[in-house]
């Protein structure tokens, strides 16, 4: 199974003002994206208010970024949801419309405490879409999943016949490579912090990942990739070190997907506002985080139309 190289992005989705999706962007965006160095997709998933999308809205959005794709261009939906029978169908959708993966996180109700919980979870999703690769989602964070992945792997190794392995968001670097190590590096472990691509790199991961802040900072964080494809390691460091400076401030403004999405209208393409229950920025904040980035000179490394 194809192992993805470079940097995928998650997307954040666009609302119209009386809080309805608004699809007219995508193409803009996807072209957008592409033209930063960004390799794909991974649509419906936390930066994207995937749960709180309607079934139709998420596949509606999966129609129009398939459309919207450029050439080689990859377009994963996550299919996750409360109910595994919407999770499969989601997934079958996805391989109708010729998406090019899917991905699940851990369901945040009931609470997922055991790893054989999480694989049967996974394998009835999996199931709806068996010519795709499936990707877990791990990102305990937003689910209470804190379980060990690598024992996730060792049950699931050759249950799951389209599994293709991890989308890794937490902050156990030892766990990530323990992952990655299994078997000779058997699944794809795509990194998902961006704040620590560097060190992953260094342990010999982080080929390929899925990330947030790549919607409005992806020239820096594939250029991360790019430095230490060539063993410039101080231009790495110093790219890895603007990134933690820009989520330092979008920390101040309620994370990546209220102050983050809020950035993709300073860059030039406004995507609306967060659904409920997101705590929208006021004007006032927008404007003192729009400070902070001037003062941390973003506006002149942000990603570009």
């Amino acid at each position: 199974m194809e192992k993805i190289k470079g940097l995928i992005d998650a997307p954040f989705t666009p609302f119209k003002e009386n809080g309805e999706v608004n699809y007219e962007p995508i193409g803009a965006y996807a072209d957008m994206l592409a033209k930063n160095g960004l390799k794909g997709v991974f649509i419906n998933g936390s930066s994207g208010e995937g749960y709180m999308l309607t079934e139709e809205e998420r596949m509606k959005l999966a129609e129009e970024w398939v459309a919207a794709a450029p050439q080689g261009f990859k377009v994963i939906v996550h299919v996750g949801s409360t109910c595994v029978k919407m999770s499969r169908n989601l997934a079958a959708h996805a391989q109708k419309i010729g998406a090019w993966g899917i991905g699940a996180m851990a369901t945040p109700f009931p609470k997922i405490n055991r790893v054989e919980e999480l694989v049967k979870y996974c394998e009835e999703i999996a199931s709806g879409a068996p010519q795709l690769p499936f990707y877990y989602y791990h990102i305990p964070a937003f689910n209470n999943a804190y379980l060990p992945m690598p024992a996730f792997l060792e049950a699931v190794d050759g249950r799951i016949p389209n599994f293709a392995g991890i989308k890794y968001t937490y902050e156990s670097l030892y766990e990530y490579n323990q992952c990655r190590l299994y078997k000779d590096g058997k699944f794809d472990m795509l990194h998902g912090q961006d704040e620590t691509i560097l060190p992953c790199l260094a342990m010999g991961g982080a080929q390929g990942g899925i990330g947030g802040t790549t919607n409005y900072n992806g020239r820096c964080l594939v250029g991360i990739l790019d430095a230490w494809e060539v063993g410039d390691i101080e231009k790495a460091r110093e790219l890895q070190n603007f990134s933690q400076a820009v989520i330092n401030v979008i920390c101040h403004f309620r994370g990546n997907i209220v102050g983050g999405k809020r950035i993709m209208k300073l860059i030039g393409l406004d995507l609306g506002k967060n659904r409920t229950p997101f705590q929208n920025m006021t004007d006032d904040e927008e404007k003192a985080m729009k400070a902070e980035l001037e003062a941390i000179r973003f506006f002149d490394r942000c990603n570009k139309f």
